[in-house]
């Protein structure tokens, strides 16, 4: 076949006004014109920031201002029409509403055969890695958080896959080393892993994150799917690895920073060969209105483009533009 086109994304955040909309709107609404550029994609991979669900009360055992969950009625049929093979579930949200609407996502995306790693009914489950078969390419992926820790699952109770983000802690390193490990015995083509780390509104990574974001790669790890800030920062390749900091909000209703502009991120493509060779990494700018994703109009992709420029320049990251988006030749820095 052709080279597989694997698309990456922010958070999907699909409660409180997301889903209020969507109760009056056609199921596909939430993806806006971006739906049919998702649905041709060979794989397409999220942060879902929400749990799916109907039951549960929200989480009061400790504070927290937000508490996002999304109807799976429309939720799950949304994400299976825009081909969302895996969801990243290790973040700060996926006990907003406690234990039985964790449980009752987790049910949710098995039955709509939706691939899933950061949560799980106990410490064993969370922490489980899982494999993604796109065609011929198999592709391992993990997820953990370094966000409330008390969402944190243990070997008895449901919850996220939480540990800190240290490169100089062994005992967190150990997590990551025994969790690629045995996604490498699976002989994947790709490795994967899908961060929510640090805090938002943050417009670099910390020297620590660039420090473990290369010890991962040197474990085996071809793509560091980062999250969490709700803004995009830069993207490193490192020893043929594509390193993307974060990937800003891909869909939500938060309130909008008119500087930091929290609306505006991208869909990062990766191309792959036939062969098994990472080709290029393309950035299709995207923006948040009416409570779903669009494509950037020319002026916000050009403002996107630049930041991205900007961001990126400090770790040595070129980008050609093409149309309104950007990318960047792999190839010459491939394993």
């Amino acid at each position: 076949m052709d080279d597989y086109r694997l698309g990456f994304t922010g958070d999907v955040m699909l409660g409180r006004l997301v889903n209020e909309h969507q109760q009056i709107r056609p199921t596909t609404a939430v993806w806006g014109n971006v739906l049919d550029r998702l649905r041709a994609l060979d794989g397409l991979f999220i942060n879902l920031e929400c749990c799916l669900s109907t039951r549960g009360r929200p989480w009061d055992r400790t504070y927290r201002p937000f508490h996002f969950r999304a109807d799976p009625n429309w939720a799950v049929p949304a994400l299976a029409e825009a081909g969302v093979d895996f969801a990243a579930l290790a973040n700060n949200h996926l006990m907003d509403f406690e234990a039985v609407a964790l449980l009752d996502t987790i049910d949710h995306l098995d039955e709509a055969g939706i691939a899933h790693a950061g949560a799980g009914r106990n410490l064993e489950a969370a922490i489980e890695p899982t494999l993604v078969d796109i065609g011929d390419l198999c592709i391992g992926l993990l997820s953990f958080t370094d966000n409330t820790p008390e969402y944190a699952a243990d070997e008895e109770s449901p919850g996220v896959a939480y540990t800190d983000i240290d490169p100089d802690d062994e005992s967190v390193k150990e997590v990551f080393r025994s969790t690629i490990d045995r996604i490498l015995t699976w002989e994947p083509d790709l490795v994967v892993a899908s961060l929510h780390w640090g805090p938002n509104m943050v417009e670099r990574p910390p020297e620590a994150f660039q420090r473990f974001a290369h010890w991962l790669v040197e474990q085996g790890v071809d793509l560091l799917h980062g999250h969490s800030a709700h803004i995009f920062q830069g993207v490193e390749v490192h020893d043929g690895a594509v390193i993307l900091y974060d990937c800003g909000d891909f869909v939500d209703d938060y309130a909008v920073d008119d500087r930091l502009r929290n609306d505006r991120s991208f869909l990062f493509e990766l191309s792959v060969s036939a062969d098994r060779v990472v080709q290029t990494l393309t950035l299709r700018p995207t923006e948040i209105y009416d409570y779903a994703v669009h494509e950037a109009d020319p002026e916000v992709a050009a403002w996107s483009r630049e930041r991205m420029r900007e961001l990126s320049t400090p770790f040595g990251t070129e980008f050609d533009r093409e149309g309104e988006s950007l990318t960047c030749d792999l190839t010459n820095a491939s394993h």
